[in-house]
């Protein structure tokens, strides 16, 4: 996949055939799209483009908004390109940019930079300046400027009954089976394994705790987990804890995995943890000896889980 970082450095010999949108999450939704804008590029006579952008539009537009994103900009990388997307456009989004007016960036940018021949959008797509524009005014520039524009029917969409929204309310609520099929594949957070206070190791529950560097990660509520990791080619499971850890008194988020049956040094190396399900919320205990029964419990719940996958 060819990766572009803005608009204007994007180049292609063959027309494109395109769509937009910020693709957090790159859900179920969003793969109804993006397997239309394949299907139509197969015959190699155009090439599939994704123009998508960061910071997310909210970010920039919205003053208080204190929105977290499914997917850091690796993670959706990563995401598209294993779908098959031959070119991908992140454009850095700011209130210049939100102020260009629809038939601008249609003549500008979609006309003049992508040499459009296809545009594939959802029925409800708004855009241009105060997202006065929509799909009407889409099908008119199209005829304007010669480029075809395909609309994703509402009954189409609602057949799939996912948003970002949906998937981010689901993983603030720890309920990541529902999450997880939203999104068609495990919601999983990636970062650095750092040293800790190695409180873990004393208890007999020694952790890796990882350090995620991008904080518009969405990082799950508050509580315990089953998750699994790919290290060194294996797959391995594990139970997470993120939150404030309130029976040692620390107050930083802190995001820690115990595997099981893994026991090689995994410092400074960076993982990917995909979340599986939620065991329990988090809990200030009285001892130490309290959380190291309660860490076994979780263990055997986790093992239990894992059996029946």
């Amino acid at each position: 996949m060819n990766i572009f970082h803005s608009i204007n450095d994007f180049s292609s010999t063959k027309k494109t055939i395109l769509t937009l949108g910020t693709f957090d999450g790159v859900h179920i939704g969003h793969k109804k799209i993006l397997e239309k804008l394949i299907l139509s590029t197969q015959s190699n006579q155009y090439e599939s483009l994704v123009l998508t952008f960061f910071p997310h539009p909210r970010m920039v537009l919205q003053e208080k908004s204190e929105i977290k994103l499914l997917n850091t900009i690796p993670e959706k990388i990563n995401l598209l390109d294993g779908i098959g997307i031959q070119n991908l456009v992140i454009h850095p989004f700011d209130e210049t940019f939100s102020r260009l007016t629809a038939e601008d960036f249609v003549s500008n940018i979609l006309v003049d930079q992508f040499r459009i021949h296809k545009i594939i959008i959802g029925h409800d797509h708004r855009f241009g300046r105060n997202r006065t524009a929509d799909i009407n005014d889409l099908i008119g520039f199209g005829e304007k400027y010669g480029f075809e524009v395909e609309q994703i029917s509402v009954q189409e969409l609602n057949s799939i009954s996912v948003s970002s929204t949906k998937v981010r309310k689901a993983i603030d609520e720890g309920d990541m089976a529902l999450a997880n099929s939203y999104l068609g594949y495990d919601y999983f957070v990636t970062g650095t394994v750092v040293k800790g206070q190695q409180l873990g190791r004393t208890i007999g529950f020694p952790t890796a705790n990882i350090k995620v560097k991008e904080e518009y990660k969405l990082i799950p509520l508050n509580g315990v987990y089953v998750v699994k990791s790919i290290l060194n080619g294996e797959t391995v499971y594990g139970i997470m804890n993120n939150g404030h850890k309130p029976t040692v008194g620390e107050h930083a988020l802190s995001i820690e995995v115990h595997f099981l049956n893994y026991k090689d040094d995994l410092y400074d190396q960076e993982i990917t943890v995909s979340i599986l399900h939620f065991i329990r919320s988090e809990h200030k205990f009285d001892s130490l000896e309290l959380l190291k029964e309660q860490i076994q419990k979780d263990k055997n719940q986790a093992l239990a889980y894992i059996s029946s996958l």
